[in-house]
């Protein structure tokens, strides 16, 4: 089923995409700070960037005035994005105060979002870190000196824990201290770690073992419902053409179409040779930047995941 935005979301996104006067879709032209947080190959990424009316004397009495953004994702992301903008300049908050604005105050501000769709709200409040982080280095602000920790900057040489998403130990350390995560489902929806191939959920060192570590095994034993083992594609060979064709169909239509279909966009089964699935995007799909970002996180990987690890998607 397509995911169940509030009237806020989609109001904030149709505005943004529309360029409705007022909202912050767009990058300011020499900024007094500039984060970005995400990737392409992870499926969504944000540039953040802001403006400040600076204090003559004191930089840390510097004022953001006007905030931007640029974000490749689905609805979610460019709604949260417009909410964290609005937010700072509603607000009229100095670059440290502002970090004072969580992801739960996006999501409060959006009057909620799916649940598989909180880690949008998370990307803003990174992307916003770096930003500040920016901003001091420009002004010479010592953030240490303040007692400002911004630890999502130093996190990214970390060891890789999740290769789909590129995301480091200690930024999962960090953030499922900060988010109460307790299950590996709660870590994918927050932080889309895990939401890939699956192949950290158990492995040694991997999402389950640093959940055991952080909380205790007991407690992580307690919270989760999730079963022991998850189930990864088959190395097998189909037990026939049309048995293969048939699960690639369900995957298709029960869970890649309905997220495309939320954001506007659609996939099409155009042909299906050994372990070549030829499909045609559709829609806002079939026009996007990303599209090819879409064809491999999104088509590919469900595909990988759920019926066979062999599978490559083409776009025709």
């Amino acid at each position: 089923m397509p995911w169940e935005y509030s009237a806020k979301t989609k109001e904030l996104f149709m505005d943004a995409i529309h360029g409705k006067p007022g909202t912050h879709l767009g990058e300011i032209e020499e900024p007094d700070g500039m984060g970005e947080h995400g990737s392409l190959a992870c499926g969504d990424a944000m540039r953040f960037t802001f403006r400040v009316e600076k204090d003559e004397t004191d930089p840390t009495k510097d004022v953001i005035t006007e905030a931007k953004y640029l974000t490749f994702g689905c609805t979610s992301a460019i709604a949260s994005s417009e909410a964290l903008c609005s937010l700072i300049e509603q607000g009229r908050y100095t670059p440290i105060d502002a970090l004072k604005i969580t992801n739960k105050d996006i999501v409060k501000y959006l009057e909620g979002l799916p649940q598989q769709k909180i880690h949008c709200s998370v990307m803003g409040a990174e992307a916003l870190e770096a930003a500040v982080f920016d901003w001091a280095k420009r002004r010479g602000v010592n953030l240490s000196e303040l007692g400002v920790e911004l630890p999502a900057v130093e996190e990214q040489d970390g060891r890789i824990v999740c290769e789909c998403f590129s995301i480091t130990e200690p930024y999962l350390r960090r953030k499922i201290e900060e988010l109460g995560l307790k299950t590996i489902p709660e870590i994918t929806d927050a932080l889309k770690a895990g939401g890939g191939c699956t192949t950290c959920h158990h492995t040694p060192g991997g999402l389950q073992d640093i959940l055991n570590e952080v909380w205790g095994s007991k407690e992580v034993a307690a919270a989760s419902a999730e079963p022991a083992t998850t189930a990864s594609a088959s190395d097998d060979a189909p037990a026939s053409p049309y048995q293969f064709g048939k699960a690639v169909e369900k995957v298709l239509d029960q869970y890649v179409r309905p997220m495309l279909q939320a954001d506007g966009g659609d996939v099409e089964l155009v042909d299906i040779k050994d372990y070549l699935v030829y499909v045609k995007l559709r829609g806002a799909c079939a026009s996007c930047v990303g599209a090819e970002a879409t064809l491999r996180s999104m088509v590919e990987l469900n595909l990988k995941t759920q019926v066979d690890n062999r599978i490559r998607a083409i776009a025709v």
